[in-house]
């Protein structure tokens, strides 16, 4: 059984607990607070010195870092990752695409929105981030206007690591009623056989999203 040390609210995180539950394997889950500090301490680092969550602990005790890395490790074999060499490598550069032109501005502008202070002046960087996170959904707009799928024929990993900071993005301000084509792929990803929602922020980063919109 694989363990997952994950924050529940992290969309890195939650990618990992949608296809473990899709698939389904069993898992272990450790909460581990990021914004506490819980990636910080001296046991967390031994197993991953960079100090990020997720993380994934075979029974072995190896260890696999980096989301996406973990998602791919995860459905192997799986009809959520093709098995076709040039449909897998599609599969992949959409992730590429998530964690380099993604996520860096939607789920950096949820963050700051949340989980910093009404007066942080990182506060400051919510244009620039939110200028760039709309290109981004404007690329996946107009692939979806073609195609139902990130991940090829079919859903699987590329979706899962592209639904999981898009499905909350009106978290950090963006407006998606523009995108009808991606509006219609976040509803046909929650309603793939076992999807599960992210869990909702803690009350105190709910409170600052509202306050920052």
């Amino acid at each position: 059984m694989n363990t997952i040390h994950g924050y529940s609210p992290s969309g890195n995180c939650h990618k990992l607990r949608l296809l473990l539950e899709q698939l389904p394997l069993p898992y272990r889950w450790i909460e581990t607070d990021s914004s506490r500090g819980a990636t910080r301490t001296l046991e967390y680092l031994a197993l991953n010195p960079n100090g990020k969550v997720p993380l994934l602990v075979r029974d072995d005790g190896s260890v696999l870092v980096e989301s996406n890395a973990i998602l791919h490790y995860l459905a192997e074999g799986s009809a959520f990752l093709p098995d076709d060499p040039w449909a897998r490598a599609q599969a992949l550069s959409w992730m590429f695409f998530e964690q380099y032109s993604h996520e860096p501005y939607i789920a950096v502008a949820r963050f700051i929105c949340g989980w910093t202070p009404l007066d942080s002046p990182r506060r400051a960087e919510l244009p620039r981030l939110r200028e760039r996170g709309h290109q981004a959904l404007a690329v996946m707009e107009r692939h979806l206007s073609r195609h139902p799928w990130f991940t090829g024929a079919d859903y699987g990993i590329a979706d899962i690591a592209l639904f999981a900071y898009t499905g909350v993005a009106a978290d950090g301000g963006f407006d998606l009623t523009a995108y009808r084509a991606l509006r219609d792929w976040l509803i046909r990803v929650r309603a793939t056989p076992g999807f599960v929602p992210m869990p909702p922020p803690a009350p105190e980063h709910a409170a600052l999203i509202a306050a920052s919109h």
